[in-house]
């Protein structure tokens, strides 16, 4: 997988698509008398935590798939952004989770609707997932946008397309975890668009299992 995403996708976290990272190897520290300052040395990484860095890479590693979530703000303006921090939550009854940065330009509108939709992308997405995750960038430039039934904007020819109605929200460090209960899905044939170490791919061909 070669091509090379913006860097604006989603703010770092689980799931999320992370920041680029140094591949500089750690510089190691004075050498420590052992004892002296175990103590010491435990304290301090105990408050210290994880470095950012490691953590977005750690990140990184995790493939996942490619959704729009899309909504409509007070004003009826369709609104939406790119995510990969997207996964099913529960199946009875049917709840799916996204998270959003508070940093995000959609957060406040996001933060206040009742319903949303998720549009699953098909690898031919990758440029609305780009256009999706580039800030200031016009993301419903034709006005003639894909709706559901509700009149909820969606990407067409998504693989997979979910109605949801907002079930809750729950802020999490600089993220809310948007949970939604299904009203109702569609599906369309294609290959997913896969996110993996800072860069769009697809599913590399394998055995087919046996029925």
């Amino acid at each position: 997988m070669t091509s090379r995403s913006p860097h604006a996708l989603t703010a770092p976290g689980p799931g999320s698509v992370p920041a680029p990272v140094s591949g500089s190897a750690p510089v190691p520290g004075p050498a420590t008398v052992p004892g002296r300052d175990a103590g010491r040395d435990a304290g301090r990484d105990a408050s210290a935590g994880v470095d950012p860095a490691d953590f977005r890479a750690a990140m990184a590693r995790f493939a996942a798939g490619v959704v729009v979530v899309t909504t409509r703000a007070a004003d009826g303006s369709p609104r939406g952004f790119t995510a990969t921090s997207f996964c099913s939550l529960s199946l009875d009854p049917p709840l799916v989770l996204v998270c959003l940065s508070h940093s995000s330009s959609s957060f406040p509108d996001f933060d206040a609707c009742e319903e949303f939709a998720v549009s699953i992308l098909r690898r031919e997405d990758e440029p609305v997932a780009r256009l999706f995750a580039t800030s200031g960038a016009d993301r419903f430039p034709d006005g003639e946008q894909a709706h559901t039934p509700s009149l909820l904007p969606v990407v067409s020819g998504a693989i997979g397309q979910l109605d949801c109605t907002l079930h809750a929200r729950h802020r999490a460090g600089d993220h809310t975890i948007m949970i939604g209960r299904v009203d109702d899905v569609r599906l369309a044939p294609g290959e997913p668009l896969v996110y993996y170490d800072r860069a769009f791919g697809i599913l590399a061909p394998g055995p087919h299992r046996a029925p």
